[in-house]
């Protein structure tokens, strides 16, 4: 089944009761039993609710994975898949990724005894030199926030499984239209659905799936103990933004592409950060375990100065200054100040993350507007 049809049809059946062909939202925190114990599958709502039930088997149907694992946020995601690892552990991530990751693993879990080396992981020869013995965990990230940075995922695989760690792959930017990492050797995919996966700016919520059954019976643990489940509401709008995921995709691709393009020819940018242009670090990375290069897109104006990104996010009309990403309306953003705020500013800076850098969420609107909007704001 190819990756549109999977999307509107899999995982997801007529309600049998009624033969409602969109999944029903079953607005209930617990369900009755005709005995003790002796029930329909479904107990309480924080441990399973049918319409939970059936997002997890689309999602893990558009990994071609065999589980999938809904959260109230990417957050609460990542959360669940940390609770894996013991005191004394440690995790070899990306310098360059969400700044919402960075402080839950430094702020929180640090805290805790799990040691994070932070290194470039588009230079694979680094993330090498970082495996200990003690190392359980490599957190990749790719395309990487904000810098659109590209990590091998079938690299890192190679050098997780040396070193018998698990590998997880947060593909938020990607989604599995573009990129499955799991047929490319990761143990876990983790997205956060806010993004392009629900695609409409309404919802909050995280994923994981995983191929292995001791693996989810783990994660399902965690889930249900530790309660960080979404609602049926929030689920039922995933489910109907999952129809339409490969569509968006095409278009947020073809969009990002011109605005990539145009920001690049620009006598006033100095730099653009696309992984589709043949220049890009790791484009040949890319252009082989992607299907196209999406529509997240950073740049820098000419003479590098924070008050001059600042000015631009101001005049922006069709690009919204707000947080988040993957919605079909176009998003701008100032990661220093917001994103990655909670990085050091010495640490983004080490990273390549500039306090000028602007970001951009394409959307879906038509090009021709979205690039009249750039050329009015840059001047």
């Amino acid at each position: 089944m190819k990756f549109g049809t999977k999307a509107i049809h899999a995982g997801v059946h007529p309600d049998p009761s009624t033969g409602a062909i969109m999944t029903p939202i079953f607005q209930t925190s617990t369900y009755v039993q005709r005995s003790p114990g002796d029930h329909k599958g479904f107990e309480y709502s924080r441990t399973h609710n049918p319409t939970r039930t059936q997002l997890q088997d689309a999602l893990a149907a558009l990994d071609n994975g065999k589980h999938g694992l809904a959260f109230a946020s990417g957050m609460a995601a990542i959360d669940c898949i940390v609770k894996l690892l013991q005191p004394g552990d440690e995790v070899i991530s990306t310098n360059d990724l969400y700044g919402g990751s960075y402080r839950l693993f430094t702020k929180v879990y640090a805290t805790y005894g799990i040691k994070f080396h932070f290194v470039p992981m588009h230079d694979m020869t680094a993330v090498q030199a970082a495996v200990t013995e003690r190392t359980k965990l490599i957190w990749v990230e790719t395309p990487t926030n904000p810098l659109l940075n590209v990590i091998d995922i079938a690299a890192a695989s190679a050098v997780a499984k040396k070193a018998g760690a698990l590998l997880v792959v947060d593909n938020t930017f990607a989604t599995p239209y573009l990129q499955t990492p799991l047929a490319l050797g990761a143990d876990m995919v983790m997205y956060s659905l806010t993004k392009y996966m629900a695609g409409h700016s309404d919802t909050v919520m995280g994923a994981v799936v995983v191929n292995n059954d001791e693996l989810h019976e783990r994660l399902s643990f965690f889930q249900n103990a530790c309660g960080g489940t979404p609602g049926p509401q929030d689920c039922f709008l995933v489910l109907r933004g999952l129809k339409t995921l490969h569509i968006r995709m095409q278009r947020h691709c073809e969009n990002g592409r011109q605005v990539a393009e145009y920001l690049k020819a620009h006598p006033k940018v100095d730099k653009v950060y696309w992984p589709g242009f043949p220049d890009h670090p790791n484009h040949e990375i890319a252009a082989r375990q992607m299907n196209d290069f999406g529509g997240m897109i950073s740049f820098v104006l000419k003479g590098d100065r924070k008050e001059d990104a600042v000015a631009t996010l101001e005049k922006f009309q069709l690009f919204s200054l707000a947080e988040s990403l993957g919605g079909v309306e176009s998003l701008s953003g100032h990661p220093a100040t917001m994103t990655h705020a909670s990085i050091p500013a010495e640490q983004r800076r080490t990273a390549g993350l500039s306090d000028s850098l602007i970001r951009l969420s394409v959307g879906i609107e038509d090009a021709e507007d979205l690039i009249e909007d750039l050329k009015q704001a840059i001047g």
